[in-house]
């Protein structure tokens, strides 16, 4: 039975994806915070005219009470409203946002819904019609504003039309039992709309996520590109001196062109994928591997990674001496490497790079038939 209820969820109710959860949760609290103002504004309207539409016999206290409750609730979200819009919306407040309005807007739904069903009881049958119209907009118009909440807006769906469906199903009046039967349709095509409104929220997230991902991707090897370098670098000097030291590495491979030349294209971009490969087999997920174009390679090791103190030129080094085997074909290449670390070679980017790009000027300088593991990390005068 779990196993039964676990599919149909999937199926009808499918999970956010992990990789864009948090970009999910920032983009549907930014379309309740844009849509909730409506909701805030069509309920408030509302409050006039159901306090005068109310039972005559009712206490006051529910008649005027209740109305007049959910009338203060509107004017206070929509003062909150206008207050955080000016606020960033950062992960943990959008988090917040999303809770707190899936709980506020239950409790009003509640209260609407008890009230309909008090008045509906306590008036006569040639006066139903009108509280079922008032809770029916009412739970339709705020579903649609949490559309993008999704658990939120079914449930408000839930508690303001099917109380007052049921008294309609069941007063034996067939005017009445035909409007509940259009008014569950209308509720079901709605829940229909949010459901494909969510998956379309998530494919459309996912989409630009493929996006950023080809953006910041070299197609040939799948190593990060320089533009994904540049801005892991701008994300950690960002944080200024609240990020500890870490290394940037830049390599050439040494012998490539003649295999090139020799080989073919095809045969050279095989081998750079094999450089490729043993390059994320030595740092694996301790630092980012980035190939900057043609034979040009970087290694970016950030803060508190575990390579941070290793001899990462000597290991870079000693990870391509071994022949590669492309098409059968063993081909060597070997590799010079220069080494920057942050703060002490380079307090910017520009100065990091310079830095490690003299660096490895040098070790070229310094190379030899056969790889020997050199780490260059400072020059002097």
């Amino acid at each position: 039975m779990r196993g039964l209820t676990n599919i149909l969820r999937r199926r009808f109710v499918p999970p956010v994806p992990d990789t864009i959860r948090d970009d999910f949760t920032i983009l549907r609290a930014r379309r309740v915070e844009s849509q909730s103002p409506m909701m805030y504004l069509m309920l408030l309207a509302t409050t006039p005219t159901a306090a005068w539409a109310g039972a005559a016999d009712l206490h006051w206290a529910i008649k005027y009470g209740m109305p007049a409750l959910l009338a203060v609730l509107c004017v206070l979200g929509l003062i909150e409203n206008r207050v955080t819009r000016s606020r960033q919306l950062s992960l943990r407040r959008a988090r917040l946002m999303v809770r707190k309005t899936s709980s506020v807007s239950g409790m009003v739904g509640v209260m609407c819904s008890s009230w309909a069903v008090i008045n509906w009881l306590a008036s006569p049958p040639e006066s139903h019609a009108s509280f079922a119209m008032i809770i029916a907009m009412g739970a339709l118009a705020t579903a649609y504003c949490l559309s993008a909440i999704r658990l939120a807006a079914i449930v408000n769906l839930v508690i303001g039309v099917v109380p007052i469906s049921m008294l309609m199903l069941t007063s034996g009046r067939p005017a009445e039992m035909a409007a509940a039967t259009s008014l569950i349709l209308a509720t079901a095509i709605l829940v229909r709309f949010i459901l494909q409104g969510h998956v379309m929220l998530v494919d459309l997230l996912q989409l630009q996520q493929q996006t950023r991902d080809l953006a910041h991707t070299d197609p040939l090897t799948g190593l990060a590109n320089r533009r994904a370098l540049e801005g892991r670098i701008a994300a950690l000097l960002g944080k200024g001196d609240a990020v500890g030291e870490f290394r940037l590495a830049l390599l050439d491979l040494d012998g490539f062109k003649p295999v090139n030349d020799r080989h073919g294209h095809a045969f050279g971009d095989k081998l750079l994928r094999s450089v490729a490969e043993r390059l994320r087999e030595t740092i694996g997920d301790d630092g980012l591997v980035v190939r900057q174009g043609g034979d040009e390679f970087a290694v970016l090791i950030p803060p508190h990674s575990p390579l941070n103190e290793a001899p990462i030129a000597a290991r870079i080094l000693i990870a391509l001496a071994r022949p590669h085997e492309i098409d059968g074909v063993p081909v060597q290449v070997g590799a010079s490497v220069g080494v920057a670390r942050w703060p002490a070679d380079g307090a910017s980017a520009d100065a990091l790079f310079e830095h490690a790009d003299r660096a490895l000027y040098l070790a070229k300088g310094q190379s030899r038939p056969t790889p020997v593991p050199i780490e260059v990390v400072a020059l002097t005068a």
